[in-house]
């Protein structure tokens, strides 16, 4: 996955752990507009989400953070 776009899932659990404590759950749409504009990264986060780590629609944005930094 793009270094882009594990920064900006970084940051918004960041950001969803903060206001709302680690606890919180995301889905890989919780890193896009509520439109379709890039089609093309959609696809990577999902394909990375669902294809690659095999993870439930929704996941703990603690372990996704955690991920993402990690490389995985």
């Amino acid at each position: 996955m793009r270094y882009e776009l594990r920064k900006k899932i970084a940051e918004v659990c960041a950001k969803k752990i903060l206001l709302k404590g680690d606890s919180v759950g995301v889905s890989f749409y919780a890193f896009f507009a509520n439109k379709n504009d890039d089609p093309e990264l959609l696809m990577e986060a999902a394909t990375w989400w669902i294809e690659t780590h095999q993870l439930d629609h929704f996941e703990k944005a603690l372990k996704i953070k955690r991920m993402v930094e990690a490389g995985l």
